[in-house]
């Protein structure tokens, strides 16, 4: 059961649309503590930041898209992860280190290259999106 005071590991994104990429970085995040909590920014309309304005998917699609990945992996909501609503956070700033650390996770050529801006252009031109 997702337990709040234990050590959890967050996920700060957009997910337009998660994809294998974001599932290879929630394995290796759910690895370091057992659970993880995935921030949700809901940009469904609006931009998300430079260069972020292409956000088709709403609230309830991109939970879904998320919950239906991570079970193919054996992941359920509630039990190794959660997901949270978050505002349209553009700007992560810090006085200083207080308990946490800020990692950036390197992944092999074939994960980095995975692109959401590509995935939804494939949907377009599929009539998916």
């Amino acid at each position: 059961m997702f337990d709040p005071k234990k050590p959890t590991v967050q996920m700060l994104g957009r997910w337009q649309p998660w994809h294998e990429g974001h599932q290879a970085l929630f394995k290796r995040c759910c690895a370091k503590t057992g659970q993880v909590i995935i921030q949700v920014r809901d940009v469904q309309g609006t931009s998300g930041g430079n260069n972020q304005d292409d956000n088709p998917f709403d609230w309830d699609s991109v939970c879904k898209n998320i919950e239906v990945n991570l079970l193919k992996d054996g992941f359920t909501r509630g039990v190794e992860y959660e997901i949270m609503l978050v505002p349209n956070i553009v700007n992560i700033t810090y006085g200083r280190g207080v308990g946490y650390v800020f990692e950036e996770e390197v992944f092999e050529k074939s994960v980095e290259e995975i692109s959401a801006t590509n995935i939804r252009k494939q949907l377009r031109e599929e009539g998916k999106l």
